[in-house]
């Protein structure tokens, strides 16, 4: 026993030495980071404030490449959204001594220097006998953050104000979902946070220059759908048009963003076509994806090193369209393995950018600014004519993207096309031919389907996605569509009537096409909460729709 008790001390004599010399090498290790960042100049600190926040790819990319490729965490994103307990150099140098310990357990490892993240709304048991517009009313409360640290040891980067989370794994507030969340906040009178979230979407532009994916530091390369002049416009429909005036300069900085032209014609958000700037989705890194590494990078393995570049940027490009994946995306419209994502000019991105032209014109125009007014407007209609003859395809009668290495349209079906519809871009005649392509091919039991592909991929076939849905009948709505708008919304609202009454959940997605069973493909598993699709459900029925098979 006491031996026992004299070799438990001498370790932990040994440990505290050891903990001791580390600190001295990390003091020393700081104090040089310190002298070599000294000579940063002011603009140089100011553009560094977020990226000064813990990102565990960067910081830790020995250990954070083996907890990834081990499988320790079944969801990629889980060790991302960890948090470290002690600096991230000290970690490195604790685990760079232990790891080839032939006891070392790198489960125990993390779980002794990291806190885990918690879904919140997992520990929500909602009864199915309650009405479904009560749930969703009450479930706002669940998906409310309000970030409290003000840590740089942290990859969730903290926002000002309460901000809605889509729910399950996606802990952090997202793009282009909160547009369609805030549809939702509006038909519960939640105009608080909807106010909420456009000014954190104003200090995230003003911060990073524009809105990223979501805040988290991993996403700081790459945006989201520019839905931000909606949100404006949201605002400015449910108070009054001086209300948008406050948002003019953050419009004005996303637009700046986007449109930024970069020299070269194999880089950027941008590329020239008859002189007039159109737009296609681009990460600025070309490495795996933090919250999706051991996929990324296995994907990759399959590659020539000399193209592993290629597949990481197309993948995060991908994931900046939102539509991460779909056969949109894949030279061959079938694998992943032909993504091409930055090769691709979207007609709904194009769509969305038009509509930001549109705002700040109409913006500048309040403010009796008429030339600016008149600038942004001129851009809006170059725009315009460009989408009308580059995306339509007058033999097939519907919108399809743009392959800039071909300089033709590509030949995927998606409801992409409905974009020019919702912004009311597309002629009468136009909206008349996709309307029918949209209630022939598209529509079934559950709603719309994303694409006409079924290639596996969670934005393909036969899913259908709250967004979309949104997009669809407001947009077949603009030109008088009314009937078939109805059919899309009724059958949707049924469809997630059904599920809440089997499950007691919103999900992510539906599979619209076979309406027994759940939705499939993506990364992850099927998620419910679900910000955007509650968000939409409440938005068609202040509208006046209402499910095909109604239960109370």
């Amino acid at each position: 026993m006491k031996n026992h008790c004299f070799h438990s001390v001498q370790k932990s004599l040994l440990a505290f030495v050891k903990f001791i010399i580390t600190g001295i090498l990390l003091g020393i290790l700081l104090f040089c980071r310190a002298e070599h960042n000294s000579g940063l100049n002011d603009t140089e600190d100011k553009a560094r404030t977020y990226l000064q926040f813990y990102n565990p790819a960067l910081e830790l990319p020995l250990l954070f490449h083996d907890v990834q490729i081990s499988g320790i965490f079944p969801d990629s994103k889980t060790f991302p959204d960890c948090q470290p307990k002690i600096s991230p150099d000290s970690i490195a140098i604790f685990y760079e001594d232990q790891k080839d310990q032939e006891v070392f357990d790198l489960k125990n490892f993390i779980d002794d220097f990291f806190s885990c993240p918690v879904d919140s709304i997992s520990k929500i048991d909602f009864s199915v006998e309650k009405n479904i517009e009560f749930h969703l009313h009450s479930l706002w409360n669940y998906l409310i953050h309000q970030d409290l640290h003000d840590s740089t040891m942290n990859s969730l980067l903290p926002l000002v104000f309460p901000y809605v989370v889509p729910g399950g794994r996606f802990r952090e507030i997202y793009y282009w979902d909160s547009y369609f969340t805030m549809e939702g906040l509006a038909a519960s009178g939640r105009m608080d946070l909807v106010k909420d979230m456009l000014n954190n979407f104003v200090y995230l532009i003003n911060e990073c220059g524009h809105i990223p994916n979501g805040n988290r530091s991993y996403y700081l390369s790459r945006s989201q759908p520019p839905f931000f002049a909606e949100m404006v416009k949201l605002l400015m429909r449910e108070s009054n048009d001086a209300e948008g005036l406050k948002y003019l300069p953050a419009l004005v900085k996303e637009y700046k963003f986007w449109m930024n032209r970069v020299p070269s014609r194999n880089s950027g958000k941008t590329v020239e076509i008859d002189n007039v700037l159109l737009n296609r989705y681009w990460d600025e890194y070309s490495g795996p994806r933090p919250e999706a590494y051991r996929k990324d990078y296995l994907l990759a393995r399959q590659f020539q090193a000399e193209e592993h570049e290629m597949i990481y940027r197309n993948i995060r490009t991908a994931c900046e369209s939102g539509w991460d994946f779909s056969s949109r995306w894949f030279r061959d419209g079938k694998s992943i393995k032909t993504i091409c994502t930055t090769e691709i000019i979207p007609v709904d991105l194009n769509c969305l950018l038009y509509n930001l032209e549109l705002t700040i014109s109409k913006l500048y125009a309040l403010k009796q600014l008429s030339d600016s007014s008149e600038w942004f407007n001129n851009k809006a209609s170059e725009r315009k004519e460009l989408i009308g003859r580059i995306f339509w395809n007058e033999e097939e009668k519907f919108y399809f993207d743009y392959d800039i290495l071909k300089g033709q349209r590509t030949n995927t079906y998606s409801l992409a096309a409905i974009f020019p519809l919702y912004f009311k871009i597309a002629t009468t005649s136009q909206a008349k031919e996709i309307a029918k392509t949209i209630e022939l091919d598209f529509l079934f039991d559950g709603g719309l389907i994303t694409t006409l592909s079924t290639t596996g991929e969670q934005w393909d076939a036969p899913n259908g996605w709250a967004p979309l849905q949104w997009i669809a009948v407001c947009g077949l709505e603009n030109y008088g569509y009314k009937d078939l708008a109805n059919k899309i919304a009724s059958r949707w609202l049924a469809l997630n009537n059904a599920v809440y009454q089997r499950t007691g959940k919103m999900m992510e997605k539906y599979n619209v096409m076979d309406l027994k069973l759940p939705a499939g493909g993506g990364e992850y598993p099927l998620q419910d909460g679900f910000g955007w699709t509650n968000g939409v459900y409440l938005g068609l029925r202040r509208k006046g729709y209402v499910p095909e098979k109604w239960v109370e």
